[in-house]
């Protein structure tokens, strides 16, 4: 199953609510904090919101 590394790499202050908002529900605090999720639609529809302020880094892990 894949996963993603989704990582906040620009500051939250100065972003409107919904964008704070969705980076809180993905697990993203503070700068440079980073968070490993399933790659599913929903969480790629939270990546595609706030795509500007976040990297992701695709992983296959087996098992």
């Amino acid at each position: 199953m894949a996963k993603l590394q989704i990582t906040l790499t620009r500051s939250l202050i100065g972003r409107p609510e919904d964008q704070r908002a969705t980076c809180r529900a993905l697990g993203l605090q503070k700068t440079n904090s980073t968070v490993i999720h399933s790659d599913t639609p929903a969480i790629r529809g939270m990546i595609k919101k706030v795509a500007h302020l976040v990297v992701v880094l695709a992983e296959e892990v087996q098992g």
